[in-house]
Formats: structure tokens, C-alpha cells, sequence
């Protein structure tokens, strides 16, 4: 359950934060919800590139290095959640969402 969420800004309002690196703090993450258009998602870390539509949302893990631009009019929200190590498994620093 997220516990905190941004206003829905449009290719207008979007942050300028938003549009240059940025990160996540440590043991969050955040889920990227595009309500019309697209948005370009970029994770600075692993050089992936991925386009952010309605039927696609975005997931940035904690601490993950990013960056977002609009591809034309769009709208969009994000919302944080708090994430937890996942207890007994082999990779027990890995961090899973709650």
C-alpha cells in the first residue's frame, strides 16, 4: 500500500527533479502511473530504456538512478511505498516491496 503520492502533473508541470537524475531514498520504492500518453523511463544505472503507457506502469527500486521525459502530452502520478528485506531467502539483502 503506497504511503504517499504526487499530484498528477502533465508534460507541463512535470518537475524539472522529475526530468533529470534523481533516486528513490533508501528502503522506498515507487510505482509510475501514466494516465494518458506515454512517458520515457530511463534507469540511469543499467542503461535500460522503457515507455511508460496507461497498460504499462513504471517500478523504480530504492536507490535506483532515473530519469523520465515526456513523448508528447501526458499525465501522470507516482506513488511510494515502503519496502522490506525479504527475511530467509538466499539473496537476503535484495529488497521486495511489502
Amino acid at each position: 500500500m503506497a504511503y504517499k503520492r504526487t499530484p498528477v502533473f502533465d508534460q507541463d508541470s512535470l518537475p524539472a527533479g522529475l526530468r533529470r537524475e534523481h533516486r528513490t531514498k533508501a528502503g522506498v520504492w515507487a510505482l509510475i502511473h501514466v494516465l494518458e500518453g506515454r512517458l520515457l523511463y530511463r534507469c540511469l544505472d543499467t542503461s535500460e530504456e522503457q515507455v511508460l503507457t496507461p497498460a504499462m506502469p513504471g517500478v523504480v527500486w530504492p536507490e535506483q538512478p532515473h530519469d523520465v521525459q515526456p513523448l508528447g502530452p501526458v499525465r501522470l502520478f507516482v506513488e511510494f511505498h515502503a519496502a522490506k528485506p525479504l527475511e530467509g531467502a538466499p539473496h537476503a539483502g535484495q529488497v521486495l516491496p511489502e
